[in-house]
Protein backbone atom coordinates (compact mmCIF):
# COMPACT_ATOMS: atom_id res chain seq x y z
CA UNK A 1 0.00 0.00 0.00
CA UNK A 2 1.38 3.42 -0.92
CA UNK A 3 2.10 5.78 1.96
CA UNK A 4 -0.29 8.47 0.71
CA UNK A 5 -3.43 6.32 0.91
CA UNK A 6 -3.64 5.63 4.60
CA UNK A 7 -3.31 2.36 6.48
CA UNK A 8 -6.64 0.67 7.31
CA UNK A 9 -5.15 -2.04 9.56
CA UNK A 10 -3.36 -1.85 12.87
CA UNK A 11 -2.17 -4.62 15.16
CA UNK A 12 -1.33 -4.77 18.84
CA UNK A 13 1.57 -7.05 17.90
CA UNK A 14 3.62 -4.00 17.00
CA UNK A 15 4.64 -1.37 19.59
CA UNK A 16 2.47 1.76 19.64
CA UNK A 17 4.91 4.11 21.31
CA UNK A 18 2.59 7.10 21.76
CA UNK A 19 0.15 5.04 23.88
CA UNK A 20 2.00 4.78 27.16
CA UNK A 21 2.07 6.59 30.51
CA UNK A 22 3.60 10.06 30.17
CA UNK A 23 3.13 9.81 26.41
CA UNK A 24 0.92 11.81 24.06
CA UNK A 25 -1.98 13.01 26.22
CA UNK A 26 -4.61 12.61 23.48
CA UNK A 27 -4.63 8.83 23.81
CA UNK A 28 -4.95 6.33 26.63
CA UNK A 29 -3.11 8.42 29.20
CA UNK A 30 -6.31 10.41 29.80
CA UNK A 31 -8.01 7.28 31.10
CA UNK A 32 -5.47 7.02 33.91
CA UNK A 33 -7.15 10.06 35.47
CA UNK A 34 -10.39 8.07 35.75
CA UNK A 35 -8.57 5.10 37.27
CA UNK A 36 -6.84 7.44 39.72
CA UNK A 37 -10.22 8.90 40.75
CA UNK A 38 -11.76 5.44 41.25
CA UNK A 39 -8.83 4.50 43.46
CA UNK A 40 -9.07 7.74 45.42
CA UNK A 41 -12.80 7.23 46.05
CA UNK A 42 -12.38 3.59 47.01
CA UNK A 43 -14.61 2.32 44.20
CA UNK A 44 -13.77 -1.24 43.20
CA UNK A 45 -13.60 -1.96 39.47
CA UNK A 46 -12.53 -4.45 36.84
CA UNK A 47 -11.02 -3.60 33.45
CA UNK A 48 -12.48 -5.08 30.26
CA UNK A 49 -10.52 -4.52 27.06
CA UNK A 50 -11.95 -3.83 23.62
CA UNK A 51 -10.85 -7.30 22.57
CA UNK A 52 -12.79 -9.00 25.35
CA UNK A 53 -15.84 -6.89 24.59
CA UNK A 54 -15.63 -7.76 20.90
CA UNK A 55 -15.06 -11.50 21.43
CA UNK A 56 -17.49 -12.07 24.30
CA UNK A 57 -20.11 -9.42 23.55
CA UNK A 58 -22.79 -8.91 26.19
CA UNK A 59 -21.45 -11.84 28.23
CA UNK A 60 -18.42 -9.74 29.16
CA UNK A 61 -20.68 -7.12 30.77
CA UNK A 62 -23.36 -9.41 32.25
CA UNK A 63 -21.77 -9.70 35.73
CA UNK A 64 -21.76 -5.92 36.21
CA UNK A 65 -24.49 -3.50 37.18
CA UNK A 66 -22.47 -0.48 35.98
CA UNK A 67 -20.22 -0.08 32.97
CA UNK A 68 -18.04 3.02 32.56
CA UNK A 69 -16.59 3.71 29.12
CA UNK A 70 -13.45 5.89 29.00
CA UNK A 71 -12.46 9.32 27.71
CA UNK A 72 -12.13 8.50 24.00
CA UNK A 73 -13.92 5.28 22.90
CA UNK A 74 -13.81 6.25 19.23
CA UNK A 75 -13.48 2.88 17.42
CA UNK A 76 -16.21 0.30 17.96
CA UNK A 77 -16.98 -2.95 16.21
CA UNK A 78 -20.45 -4.34 15.53
CA UNK A 79 -20.10 -6.78 18.43
CA UNK A 80 -18.94 -4.05 20.80
CA UNK A 81 -21.82 -1.71 19.94
CA UNK A 82 -24.33 -4.52 20.35
CA UNK A 83 -22.80 -5.51 23.69
CA UNK A 84 -23.22 -2.02 25.13
CA UNK A 85 -26.77 -1.74 23.81
CA UNK A 86 -27.68 -5.19 25.13
CA UNK A 87 -26.26 -4.27 28.54
CA UNK A 88 -28.37 -1.11 28.63
CA UNK A 89 -31.52 -2.88 27.47
CA UNK A 90 -31.07 -5.60 30.10
CA UNK A 91 -31.14 -3.04 32.92
CA UNK A 92 -27.43 -2.26 33.09
CA UNK A 93 -26.24 1.26 33.82
CA UNK A 94 -23.76 2.98 31.54
CA UNK A 95 -21.58 5.97 32.43
CA UNK A 96 -20.08 7.37 29.22
CA UNK A 97 -17.11 9.44 30.37
CA UNK A 98 -15.79 10.69 27.06
CA UNK A 99 -16.19 12.46 23.75
CA UNK A 100 -15.85 11.49 20.09
CA UNK A 101 -17.37 8.26 21.33
CA UNK A 102 -18.68 5.28 19.31
CA UNK A 103 -17.72 7.08 16.11
CA UNK A 104 -15.96 4.81 13.58
CA UNK A 105 -17.32 1.41 12.58
CA UNK A 106 -14.38 -0.96 12.64
CA UNK A 107 -13.74 -4.70 12.84
CA UNK A 108 -11.19 -7.24 13.98
CA UNK A 109 -10.02 -9.32 11.04
CA UNK A 110 -11.25 -12.94 11.41
CA UNK A 111 -8.05 -14.34 9.91
CA UNK A 112 -5.79 -12.05 11.97
CA UNK A 113 -7.53 -11.47 15.33
CA UNK A 114 -4.81 -9.11 16.57
CA UNK A 115 -5.52 -6.73 13.67
CA UNK A 116 -8.18 -4.04 13.73
CA UNK A 117 -9.46 -2.59 10.45
CA UNK A 118 -11.05 0.82 9.90
CA UNK A 119 -12.08 2.36 6.58
CA UNK A 120 -12.35 6.13 6.78
CA UNK A 121 -14.95 6.59 4.08
CA UNK A 122 -15.47 10.04 2.62
CA UNK A 123 -16.75 11.92 5.67
CA UNK A 124 -15.93 12.41 9.31
CA UNK A 125 -12.90 13.87 11.05
CA UNK A 126 -10.27 11.71 9.35
CA UNK A 127 -6.57 11.58 8.65
CA UNK A 128 -7.06 9.99 5.22
CA UNK A 129 -9.89 9.17 2.84
CA UNK A 130 -10.86 5.80 1.38
CA UNK A 131 -10.40 5.24 -2.32
CA UNK A 132 -13.54 4.48 -4.42
CA UNK A 133 -14.71 0.94 -3.73
CA UNK A 134 -12.64 0.67 -0.54
CA UNK A 135 -15.11 1.76 2.10
CA UNK A 136 -16.24 -1.73 3.17
CA UNK A 137 -14.15 -3.70 5.68
CA UNK A 138 -12.10 -6.28 3.80
CA UNK A 139 -12.04 -8.67 6.74
CA UNK A 140 -15.78 -8.90 7.44
CA UNK A 141 -17.50 -7.32 4.44
CA UNK A 142 -19.32 -4.84 6.68
CA UNK A 143 -19.71 -1.17 5.77
CA UNK A 144 -16.90 0.97 7.10
CA UNK A 145 -16.93 4.72 7.75
CA UNK A 146 -18.97 6.26 10.59
CA UNK A 147 -21.52 4.41 12.69
CA UNK A 148 -23.76 7.35 11.87
CA UNK A 149 -23.66 6.27 8.21
CA UNK A 150 -24.85 2.81 9.19
CA UNK A 151 -27.92 4.31 10.84
CA UNK A 152 -26.56 3.93 14.36
CA UNK A 153 -25.38 7.38 15.40
CA UNK A 154 -23.86 7.51 18.91
CA UNK A 155 -26.89 9.52 20.05
CA UNK A 156 -28.96 6.32 19.80
CA UNK A 157 -26.62 4.59 22.26
CA UNK A 158 -25.71 7.24 24.84
CA UNK A 159 -27.74 10.32 23.90
CA UNK A 160 -24.82 12.37 22.53
CA UNK A 161 -22.55 12.15 19.49
CA UNK A 162 -19.51 13.88 18.03
CA UNK A 163 -20.01 17.58 17.47
CA UNK A 164 -16.69 19.43 17.35
CA UNK A 165 -12.97 19.57 18.03
CA UNK A 166 -11.53 22.17 20.40
CA UNK A 167 -8.30 23.63 19.10
CA UNK A 168 -7.85 26.45 21.59
CA UNK A 169 -9.21 26.89 25.12
CA UNK A 170 -11.52 24.48 26.87
CA UNK A 171 -14.90 25.46 28.26
CA UNK A 172 -17.19 24.42 31.09
CA UNK A 173 -20.82 23.41 31.60
CA UNK A 174 -23.83 25.30 32.91
CA UNK A 175 -26.91 23.52 34.17
CA UNK A 176 -30.08 23.73 32.09
CA UNK A 177 -33.71 24.00 33.15
CA UNK A 178 -34.00 20.25 32.54
CA UNK A 179 -31.46 19.65 35.30
CA UNK A 180 -34.16 20.68 37.78
CA UNK A 181 -36.31 17.69 36.82
CA UNK A 182 -36.74 15.43 39.85
CA UNK A 183 -35.40 12.51 37.79
CA UNK A 184 -31.96 14.15 37.77
CA UNK A 185 -31.94 15.49 41.32
CA UNK A 186 -29.47 12.86 42.53
CA UNK A 187 -26.86 13.98 40.00
CA UNK A 188 -26.46 17.47 41.45
CA UNK A 189 -26.66 16.78 45.18
CA UNK A 190 -24.16 19.10 46.88
CA UNK A 191 -23.66 21.22 43.74
CA UNK A 192 -25.03 24.77 43.65
CA UNK A 193 -27.53 25.55 40.89
CA UNK A 194 -25.47 28.32 39.26
CA UNK A 195 -21.96 26.90 39.58
CA UNK A 196 -19.74 26.72 36.54
CA UNK A 197 -19.20 23.00 36.17
CA UNK A 198 -15.62 22.13 35.29
CA UNK A 199 -14.07 25.54 34.66
CA UNK A 200 -10.79 23.86 35.61
CA UNK A 201 -8.79 20.81 34.65
CA UNK A 202 -5.38 19.21 34.43
CA UNK A 203 -5.21 19.70 30.65
CA UNK A 204 -6.27 22.98 29.05
CA UNK A 205 -8.06 24.09 32.20
CA UNK A 206 -11.57 22.92 31.39
CA UNK A 207 -13.86 19.88 31.52
CA UNK A 208 -15.26 20.67 28.05
CA UNK A 209 -12.50 20.19 25.54
CA UNK A 210 -10.44 18.29 23.01
CA UNK A 211 -13.41 16.61 21.30
CA UNK A 212 -17.01 17.04 22.35
CA UNK A 213 -20.39 15.39 21.77
CA UNK A 214 -23.90 16.82 21.75
CA UNK A 215 -27.56 15.87 22.20
CA UNK A 216 -29.53 15.65 18.92
CA UNK A 217 -33.05 14.24 18.62
CA UNK A 218 -32.75 14.04 14.83
CA UNK A 219 -29.80 11.66 15.22
CA UNK A 220 -31.50 9.42 17.75
CA UNK A 221 -31.20 10.90 21.23
CA UNK A 222 -34.08 9.27 23.16
CA UNK A 223 -37.05 11.60 23.46
CA UNK A 224 -37.15 11.26 27.22
CA UNK A 225 -33.45 12.08 27.65
CA UNK A 226 -32.67 15.09 29.84
CA UNK A 227 -30.04 17.55 28.63
CA UNK A 228 -28.98 18.50 32.13
CA UNK A 229 -25.99 20.72 31.30
CA UNK A 230 -24.47 22.30 28.22
CA UNK A 231 -21.15 23.91 27.44
CA UNK A 232 -20.16 27.54 27.65
CA UNK A 233 -16.94 29.40 26.97
CA UNK A 234 -15.95 27.84 23.65
CA UNK A 235 -14.11 30.03 21.19
CA UNK A 236 -13.16 30.40 17.54
CA UNK A 237 -10.96 27.31 17.77
CA UNK A 238 -13.98 25.09 18.42
CA UNK A 239 -14.80 23.75 14.96
CA UNK A 240 -17.53 21.31 13.87
CA UNK A 241 -16.73 17.88 12.56
CA UNK A 242 -17.17 17.79 8.74
CA UNK A 243 -20.36 15.69 8.72
CA UNK A 244 -22.03 18.46 10.74
CA UNK A 245 -22.19 21.01 7.93
CA UNK A 246 -23.24 20.83 4.30
CA UNK A 247 -21.23 23.72 2.91
CA UNK A 248 -18.61 26.18 4.07
CA UNK A 249 -20.28 29.34 5.35
CA UNK A 250 -19.65 32.01 7.96
CA UNK A 251 -20.49 31.23 11.54
CA UNK A 252 -19.22 27.66 11.82
CA UNK A 253 -17.06 28.07 14.92
CA UNK A 254 -17.93 27.86 18.59
CA UNK A 255 -18.56 31.57 19.02
CA UNK A 256 -21.55 31.51 16.63
CA UNK A 257 -22.61 27.93 15.92
CA UNK A 258 -25.18 26.50 18.35
CA UNK A 259 -24.34 22.97 17.20
CA UNK A 260 -20.77 23.31 18.45
CA UNK A 261 -21.28 22.30 22.05
CA UNK A 262 -20.94 19.53 24.62
CA UNK A 263 -24.06 18.28 26.37
CA UNK A 264 -24.35 16.35 29.61
CA UNK A 265 -27.24 13.90 29.31
CA UNK A 266 -29.19 11.48 31.50
CA UNK A 267 -31.91 9.02 30.57
CA UNK A 268 -33.45 5.79 31.77
CA UNK A 269 -33.36 2.54 29.79
CA UNK A 270 -35.34 -0.69 29.80
CA UNK A 271 -35.55 -3.00 32.83
CA UNK A 272 -34.43 -0.40 35.36
CA UNK A 273 -31.25 0.76 33.63
CA UNK A 274 -29.93 4.25 32.90
CA UNK A 275 -27.30 6.20 30.97
CA UNK A 276 -25.24 9.22 31.99
CA UNK A 277 -23.05 10.83 29.32
CA UNK A 278 -20.58 13.69 29.75
CA UNK A 279 -20.00 14.55 26.07
CA UNK A 280 -16.36 15.59 26.48
CA UNK A 281 -12.91 14.00 26.44
CA UNK A 282 -11.47 16.33 29.08
CA UNK A 283 -14.28 15.73 31.59
CA UNK A 284 -12.39 12.82 33.14
CA UNK A 285 -9.17 14.80 33.24
CA UNK A 286 -10.85 17.32 35.58
CA UNK A 287 -11.75 14.80 38.29
CA UNK A 288 -8.61 15.27 40.39
CA UNK A 289 -8.61 19.09 40.47
CA UNK A 290 -8.22 20.65 43.94
CA UNK A 291 -7.35 17.31 45.52
CA UNK A 292 -10.56 15.74 44.09
CA UNK A 293 -12.76 18.36 45.79
CA UNK A 294 -14.64 19.88 42.86
CA UNK A 295 -18.06 19.79 41.21
CA UNK A 296 -17.07 17.39 38.40
CA UNK A 297 -15.85 14.90 40.98
CA UNK A 298 -19.01 15.40 43.06
CA UNK A 299 -21.33 14.87 40.09
CA UNK A 300 -19.46 11.75 39.01
CA UNK A 301 -19.53 10.28 42.52
CA UNK A 302 -23.27 10.98 42.75
CA UNK A 303 -23.85 9.15 39.49
CA UNK A 304 -21.63 6.18 40.35
CA UNK A 305 -23.26 5.81 43.78
CA UNK A 306 -26.81 5.87 42.41
CA UNK A 307 -25.98 3.63 39.45
CA UNK A 308 -24.52 1.03 41.82
CA UNK A 309 -27.72 1.10 43.85
CA UNK A 310 -29.96 -1.82 42.72
CA UNK A 311 -33.12 0.30 42.98
CA UNK A 312 -34.48 0.38 39.41
CA UNK A 313 -34.76 3.50 37.31
CA UNK A 314 -38.16 4.05 35.69
CA UNK A 315 -38.67 5.35 32.16
CA UNK A 316 -41.20 8.21 32.36
CA UNK A 317 -44.70 7.32 31.21
CA UNK A 318 -44.68 9.91 28.40
CA UNK A 319 -41.54 8.44 26.79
Amino acid sequence: MSTDRGAPNSSWLRPILNMRPRGYWFNLINDTHILDWLEEKGISYDLITDVELDREGARALAPYRVVMTPTHPEYYSFSMMNAIMAHQNAGGRHISMGGNAFYWRCGFHPAAPAALEVRRGMAGTRTWESEPGEVHLAGTGEPGSLWRHSGFAPQKLVGVGFSAMINDTCGYYLRTAESEDARAAFIFEGVDRDEKLGDFGFRYNGAVGSEIDRYDLDLGTPRHALRIATSEGLGAGALPTPEEFRTVVDGLDGTQNALVRADMVFFETANGGAVFATGSITYGVSLGHNNYDNNISAITLNVVTRFLDPAPFVIPAQA
